[in-house]
């Protein structure tokens, strides 16, 4: 069946897109790159979940190309049993070895029981590995930010250091969203510097950006930015 399902993948090959997800991935080599469109891999992951066609191929880790991880993340993200979709979820986390893989992964399963996935984060966030710290963060930003949320998430968040690009570019994510969502309890660790400078700076940069933030606190925030360090 992991045959069957990596060679249904080439027909569906776009030379266009495959460049241009060689240069929006650059850590990923481009020859393992088939160029299937992210449409094209939901509805395949929909099918194959479907059918039920699916244990094999998600047994078999590491897969030999981007495309695969991307329909094993679209494969979890359509399971709506939570404890089968943990047990996946944390066996793939460790093979995940992109941003768009990493993002993409968002398991239906989670929304209903947000209470039972808190339980995995801490320990997602501790694991030191660069795209599961990601997704914890993630999750946190997903789930966590409107009716959920804690401001102890916020200081686990902040408490994430990591030399990464990909680790801090999701801090930086993570604090502009709750400094749209939950502005009273974020801005205080954007006044008191509690982030390090490129993050702190890379928020405001995001907020500037945000049609969710109104015009008079982007003026605040941006007087807020700090001299980063070379």
């Amino acid at each position: 069946m992991p045959t069957e399902i990596r060679e249904a993948l080439y027909p569906l090959r776009d030379e266009k897109y495959r460049a241009f997800q060689a240069r929006l991935i650059p850590n990923i080599a481009p020859e393992t790159i088939i160029g299937v469109r992210t449409p094209a891999l939901r509805s395949l992951a929909k099918q194959l979940y479907r059918a039920g066609d699916y244990g094999p191929f998600l047994a078999e880790l590491p897969h030999r190309c981007f495309d695969e991880n991307q329909l094993h993340a679209f494969i979890l993200s359509e399971m709506h049993d939570f404890e089968a979709c943990i047990k996946e979820t944390c066996r793939f986390l460790p093979f995940v070895d992109n941003w768009a893989t990493c993002d993409q992964l968002s398991p239906k399963a989670f929304k209903r029981n947000r209470q039972r996935l808190l339980a995995y984060i801490p320990v997602w966030l501790a694991s030191g590995q660069t795209y599961t710290v990601r997704f914890a963060i993630g999750m946190l930003m997903a789930h966590f930010l409107d009716g959920d949320f804690d401001p102890a998430y916020l200081e686990a968040v902040c408490r994430v250091r990591s030399d990464e690009y990909y680790v801090k570019m999701m801090v930086a994510w993570y604090f502009a969203t709750a400094l749209a969502k939950q502005y009273a309890s974020a801005l205080p660790y954007i006044e008191a510097n509690r982030l390090e400078p490129w993050t702190h700076n890379r928020t405001i940069q995001k907020c500037m950006e945000s049609y969710r933030i109104p015009e008079a606190r982007k003026a605040y925030l941006k007087r807020l930015k700090v001299r980063a360090p070379r």
